[in-house]
């Protein structure tokens, strides 16, 4: 990967989002599926452990018997599944390593590839050429979009479930680590929504409430034709500001959309909100970005 240069950051500000192809090599890539298929070999999750991911505000809820496991998960390694891989005890109703969603958030911290990826020298270099004083990582998770099950996210902004405050100081790091096409449920955009704020948030409830977690306010409706695709290459990144709205669509193709994410935050004068379901932890603080 060459030098970032201006015109590209100028793009980023610009459309909210940026692609960057051949950002990590096909190695580094592989690399990084090989860990995932260890791990997933070695995955045992207790069956009231085995929560469904979804940016579905009724989904949400209707998983909060499992809601420690997700809000414990920011300085572990967790495992997410797919909607309707359990049959009515909990067991599995398909080959386990083809039912995960996700595994967070502590990927970058608790993983050696992941923590070479994450402060890989073009990832530092893209900070500091975004203007990134003191960048914490705030988690990471790896993404399967498994072939023919893969659900849809729906649209969404990443500071809905990351708030701070001010806005804008939170940026995704998205590494296709397989292919991501139009078949396979790429990352789709709708260009310059970060300029508009957002009108929903997820947050905590006190403690001893239940659901454990809530949204308030409500998503905006986005037409169909607002939103760009997004394909990339393996090994690309796209790069997605806090507030861009984005979705992706249920992988029906026969080929799987790995991809490695995560998020960054500003932290200089800047307020990470104390309602956000992920909290720093005296295990693991948020980890600087720059070494």
């Amino acid at each position: 990967m060459g030098l970032i240069s201006e015109e590209q950051i100028r793009k980023f500000h610009e459309d909210g989002f940026l692609i960057l192809e051949g950002f990590f090599t096909s190695e580094e890539c592989d690399a990084m599926q090989l860990q995932i298929q260890e791990m997933l070999a070695s995955m045992d999750v207790p069956p009231h452990c085995r929560t469904v991911f979804s940016t579905h505000e009724e989904e949400q809820l209707q998983a909060q018997g499992s809601a420690d496991y997700f809000l414990s998960s920011g300085d572990k390694i967790h495992f997410f599944f797919e909607k309707g891989v359990f049959d009515e005890k909990g067991n599995f109703r398909i080959p386990k390593e083809k039912s995960v969603n996700k595994i967070g958030h502590a990927l970058h911290a608790s993983v050696p590839i992941f923590k070479q990826i994450t402060h890989s020298p073009q990832v530092q270099e893209l900070g500091w050429k975004l203007g990134l004083v003191r960048p914490l990582i705030v988690q990471s998770m790896y993404i399967f979009k498994q072939p023919g099950l893969g659900g849809e996210v729906t649209p969404h902004q990443d500071a809905t479930f990351l708030y701070t405050e001010p806005l804008g100081r939170l940026v995704g790091f998205w590494i296709a680590v397989e292919d991501a096409t139009e078949e396979n449920g790429c990352l789709w955009f709708v260009p310059r929504s970060h300029t508009k704020g957002i009108t929903r948030r997820m947050v905590r409830t006190p403690t001893g409430s239940f659901p454990r977690t809530k949204f308030i306010g409500s998503e905006q409706n986005y037409p169909a034709e607002e939103f760009v695709a997004v394909p990339v290459k393996k090994g690309g990144l796209v790069l997605i500001h806090g507030e861009v709205v984005h979705k992706s669509e249920l992988n029906s193709s026969e080929k799987s959309r790995h991809a490695y994410s995560f998020h960054v935050m500003e932290s200089q004068s800047t307020q990470w909100s104390p309602d956000n379901w992920l909290q720093p932890t005296p295990e693991l603080p948020f980890p600087l970005l720059y070494t």
